[in-house]
């Protein structure tokens, strides 16, 4: 049994990705909401009609005190635990760039033991802003928004993109787990390499998911590749299939639409 399958995009000031990001869904047959923190803040029981929460790309708040900063704080003080508990009765979560740095500064990622003091998105380590074509491995088998075992390609474009750890060890306990849900890699498969590597990320980690696998966030933007035409070599490339972007839409609906009574 297959349902509509409801999303929540989030808007607040600074956020400018979030058009693309509604029509994503709707291209993937999703019934996208574009609702504004403060209508969640003052109606958290929104999440209740709702199968996924996404936080677009963008500069929310003007990135003033740092990328995500002031977005994350909001949340964390309004609707941490309704989301909490959206999380915990099935519902997922999608931060695209600027998303993902706020769903690592509230500790919604890595989740776990790994907590807020133990991984942030910092400055990339070229000390500017990098707007590139990035080639993506998929690391985990747990994240119902990706496929285990492909690999995925599309742009990035941010200056706050580098993921540290607190540890080496910490790092390669989040890969061991199953939680670095994709990261950059060269033609060779190496991670370290720049500009294939843009930011100089720890073990390449482009995206983290939960322990649940269905909070997942990524700085590249799956938005931006949802037409063969998107990418730069299109005409030197197969076009088979769906573009790399969209996939990420796709594969949410087929989960939470197989799933009739997830969130009831």
């Amino acid at each position: 049994m297959s349902k509509k399958v409801n999303v929540l995009v989030l808007r607040a000031a600074g956020i400018n990705c979030d058009e693309e990001v509604m029509h994503c869904w709707k291209l993937v047959g999703a019934s996208p909401k574009l609702v504004h923190v403060n209508q969640l803040t003052e109606h958290p029981e929104l999440l209740d009609e709702m199968s996924i929460i996404t936080i677009p790309g963008g500069f929310s708040y003007g990135d003033d005190i740092g990328a995500g900063q002031i977005l994350a704080q909001r949340l964390l003080l309004s609707v941490a635990e309704p989301m909490r508990a959206f999380v915990a009765r099935g519902g997922g979560v999608l931060g695209i760039c600027n998303g993902f740095q706020v769903l690592v500064k509230m500790g919604l990622l890595p989740g776990g033991d790994a907590g807020r003091d133990q991984v942030t998105v910092t400055y990339n380590d070229s000390a500017r802003f990098e707007a590139r074509w990035v080639k993506l491995e998929v690391c985990t088998d747990k994240c119902p928004f990706l496929l285990p075992g492909t690999f995925l390609e599309m742009p990035v474009e941010h200056a706050e993109g580098r993921v540290v750890t607190a540890s080496d060890e910490t790092a390669k306990q989040l890969l061991a787990e199953g939680r670095v849900a994709v990261r950059y890699v060269d033609e060779s498969g190496g991670y370290e390499s720049y500009p294939q590597n843009p930011n100089g990320s720890t073990l390449g980690i482009a995206g983290l998911c939960d322990d649940t696998g269905r909070v997942f966030g990524l700085m590249p933007h799956p938005d931006r590749h949802i037409a063969h035409t998107n990418h730069p070599q299109w005409t030197r490339r197969a076009c088979n299939g769906s573009p790399d972007g969209i996939t990420v839409f796709e594969n949410a609906v087929r989960f939470w639409g197989a799933q009739a009574s997830i969130l009831t």
